[in-house]
C-alpha cells in the first residue's frame, strides 16, 4: 500500500513547486524528475561509489610510459 498525502502547489519565482512532506523526504541533494504521462516521477540522484567506479574501470592498455633512463638510483635518493 503506498501513502499518500494532499499537497498544494505553489509559485517560486517562474518555477512551479511542491514541499515535499516529510515522510517523503529523500535522501542527498540532487533529484532526476520526469514525466510520465500525467504523472512527475521525482527520484533521488544515486551516484557510484568511487570504489565502484574504480571496480568497472579497465586499465587502458594503449597509454604507454615513456623510458627515462637519467634517474639515480632509489638507494641513492635521500629523503
Amino acid at each position: 500500500m503506498q501513502a499518500e498525502r494532499h499537497v498544494r502547489l505553489f509559485r517560486n519565482g517562474r518555477n512551479q513547486a511542491i514541499r515535499i512532506p516529510r515522510e517523503f523526504e529523500l535522501p542527498g541533494n540532487e533529484a532526476i524528475i520526469r514525466r510520465e504521462g500525467d504523472r512527475l516521477i521525482i527520484e533521488p540522484l544515486q551516484r557510484a561509489s568511487l570504489l565502484a567506479f574504480l571496480a568497472n574501470c579497465r586499465p587502458d592498455t594503449d597509454v604507454g610510459f615513456p623510458e627515462i633512463d637519467d634517474l639515480p638510483p632509489l638507494d641513492d635518493v635521500v629523503f
